[in-house]
């Protein structure tokens, strides 16, 4: 994994990222090559039209989640996502072209360029996300540990992880049940250092729970990092390959002591105006938007238009959110706080709309300007749900030291949550959010939103 601004990224998502800006770069330089035998061509203008193209197209293929660490479309949904870039990429590229000072003579250029680099890397994105990684880009990993632990940990990452090819197990000194296939278990007749080395190890996760009493090999793993093996626990393992904090291998010795959480003055400076800039853009786009989901609003149900209510903020401390209404006025009358649920009767026509679309969430930029919440972070909860999910998930409070936001690292993960499990869930994403929040984390969420949006993943 590379680290890039606090954020883990894999390899293969800098690759592919390369490797689709080259495409386009590819394309646009034949076009050239050939149109530019008989045909004046700027150069300069080709240069400044191929690389604005290219970033364009990367950041469309962000938003529709093709640069994901975890895989989580079939073919099909990858090949439907792959012509919805098709259909956006050509009035983008037109607009550009609309926008440059290119001759008129340079139209064939144009399409030549832009339908070959787009179709071709489009193809490209298509076979690297659903063919088998290359051997060279795969991570051999040996878990330390065969008991239930280390039998979950390997089924959680066979089913998110790709890249990851689990070499074996090795079992711990402690004498705990063995609940891996005996055919996995590693012989260790020799050292622990010796036997990576044998099957080419590249990282050995520690998957047991009791670590006193020279349950840890610590002098053998020792030497496994001297022989440039990675030595990792669950909770960084985690970390860095799903961009998630999981609870249950979570101790707060790992808050404490490890990197991250750090709230300088710098960063929430940087973040609010980031915050501000983005969301009178926002607004602004989207005044014609709110005008006539506010009227539908009125002409279904009447007033009011926006639902207020009191969720929790940075610190702890309340504040006032505002959304577009989508419920009957009489959604909860008897007073009983509950969460929204998959069909609920209780939200209108429209509301259905406007959730679906994620235009019920817009006027929360106007918390964003009052700096109640910021465009990126954990989402914002009622104080009775926040009193009953921290009595009972352990470090829920934590997720209160950044402010709320309209979109966030876990939205984007995860699927609307309606319980303690998934709000459980929610806050490993969270987690990771607030110890590696950066500018580049909020942009790549941003973008990522633009696919939840585009798709209607996880709308209630």
């Amino acid at each position: 994994m590379i680290r890039v601004f606090s954020h883990w990224v894999q390899p293969a998502t800098i690759i592919g990222v390369v490797s689709d800006f080259a495409f386009i770069l590819l394309g646009i330089g034949i076009a050239f090559a050939w149109v530019g035998q008989g045909l004046p061509v700027e150069l300069d203008v080709v240069v400044i039209y191929s690389l604005v193209l290219a970033v364009t197209m990367l950041m469309l293929n962000a938003s529709l989640g093709f640069y994901h660490r975890v895989q989580t479309h079939n073919f099909f949904q990858t090949r439907a996502r792959a012509i919805l870039t098709l259909h956006l990429s050509i009035p983008i590229a037109y607009g550009l072209y609309l926008l440059l000072p290119m001759t008129a003579v340079n139209k064939q250029f144009l399409q030549l360029s832009v339908m070959g680099a787009v179709f071709g890397m489009l193809v490209n994105r298509l076979r690297a996300y659903h063919m088998p990684p290359p051997q060279i880009m795969m991570s051999r990993v040996l878990i330390f540990g065969c008991g239930d632990k280390a039998l979950e940990i390997a089924r959680i990452i066979s089913k998110s992880d790709r890249y990851v090819d689990i070499v074996g197990y090795v079992p711990g000194p402690t004498g705990e049940k063995c609940c891996v296939p005996a055919e996995q278990v590693v012989s260790t007749d020799s050292s622990l250092a010796m036997t990576a080395r044998r099957h080419d190890v590249d990282e050995i996760i520690i998957a047991i729970t009791e670590r006193r009493g020279g349950a840890m090999p610590l002098r053998e793993l020792l030497d496994c990092k001297l022989y440039g093996v990675r030595v990792l626990d669950l909770a960084t393992h985690f970390e860095q390959f799903l961009g998630q904090i999981r609870l249950d291998s979570l101790k707060a010795s790992y808050l404490i002591f490890g990197s991250g959480f750090r709230q300088t003055f710098m960063r929430n400076a940087v973040k609010r105006v980031f915050d501000i800039f983005c969301s009178l853009i926002l607004l602004t786009l989207a005044a014609p938007m709110m005008i006539v989901a506010a009227l539908a609003i009125v002409v279904e149900s009447g007033f009011p238009v926006f639902y207020r209510q009191e969720r929790v903020g940075l610190d702890g401390r309340p504040f006032n959110v505002i959304k577009f209404r989508s419920m009957r006025t009489d959604a909860e009358k008897d007073g009983k706080p509950r969460w929204a649920t998959s069909g609920d009767s209780r939200v209108t026509r429209v509301g259905r709309i406007i959730r679906k679309l994620r235009i019920d969430e817009l006027p929360q930029l106007i918390s964003v300007l009052k700096g109640d919440m910021s465009l990126v972070g954990p989402r914002p909860e009622r104080q009775f749900f926040v009193e009953k999910l921290t009595q009972e998930i352990p470090f829920y409070a934590v997720r209160h030291s950044v402010k709320p936001g309209v979109t966030g690292w876990a939205q984007v993960r995860y699927p609307y949550g309606a319980s303690v499990e998934d709000s459980a869930q929610k806050l490993q994403y969270d987690l990771y959010y607030v110890k590696n929040h950066t500018l580049f984390l909020d942009m790549v969420i941003l973008f990522e939103t633009v696919g939840v949006v585009l798709s209607g993943k996880g709308a209630q």
